[in-house]
């Protein structure tokens, strides 16, 4: 965890935010990782490199990503790498026990070889690293369409059906990891009911936010650690 003083109303803010408001997010996800970590952002498009590094200023980061995307923030990166979709995986499997966290928000359900992909997400975390996945929830193929993305086929860049989420499980825990967070369908309380209380003027504005996301339980979240030698012995 980074262990630099923060002001009081920061400290409060993000005791909110990692306790009540979005516990299992990915800044949340952020806030408790060592300083200095070395992180891997696969998927790293809408200024991830910005706040990544604004949050964690001395970690060592790496992203990648098949295309500049919507880089409209200073790119901070301190290692960016852009290829293929045919060689995503390729690039990743490249990286052996290197990272103390591994990074990939919505960006799974986007590539062309998923099972290789994760494999090589799950190889690239070292020993007592973390591995946080976000992804769109099997059930949303079933949800309404709307802007923004609430049904899963509302986005033209999702490939097949959504990732399978017991799959995924079983292979990362193949791999020698300890999942600590395994959520199918998120439902924070708070977004939940700001959702549901808005869910009309979603509906009739045609507009999808992360409260329309919460109320339903959208997103599957699983966050996991790589065992130690000793953790196994």
């Amino acid at each position: 965890m980074n262990s630099k003083k923060l002001p009081l109303w920061v400290s409060i803010k993000r005791f909110i935010r990692q306790n009540i408001a979005k516990p299992h997010d990915k800044i949340s996800f952020l806030y408790q990782l060592k300083s200095g970590a070395e992180i891997l952002d696969v998927g790293c498009g809408n200024n991830s490199p910005f706040l990544v590094k604004t949050i964690l200023p001395d970690c060592v980061y790496t992203g990648i990503d098949i295309g500049d995307y919507n880089q409209t923030q200073p790119n901070l990166a301190d290692h960016y790498i852009v290829t293929g979709p045919e060689d995503f995986a390729g690039q990743i499997s490249r990286f052996k026990d290197c990272f103390d966290a591994v990074i990939s928000t919505h960006n799974i359900e986007h590539c062309y070889e998923r099972e290789k992909t994760v494999a090589a997400m799950l190889d690239a975390v070292r020993p007592g690293g973390q591995l946080l996945m976000t992804f769109p929830c099997e059930q949303s193929v079933n949800f309404p369409s709307r802007k923004g993305t609430l049904n899963y086929y509302d986005d033209p860049t999702h490939r097949d059906l959504p990732p399978d989420f017991n799959s995924l499980i079983k292979q990362i825990k193949a791999k020698n990891f300890a999942v600590e967070v395994a959520i199918q369908s998120h439902k924070p309380f708070v977004f939940w009911v700001i959702g549901c209380l808005n869910e009309w003027r979603s509906k009739t504005n045609n507009h999808t936010d992360y409260s329309t996301w919460a109320f339903y339980g959208f997103e599957s979240i699983i966050k996991a650690r790589k065992l130690k030698a000793a953790d196994t012995e």
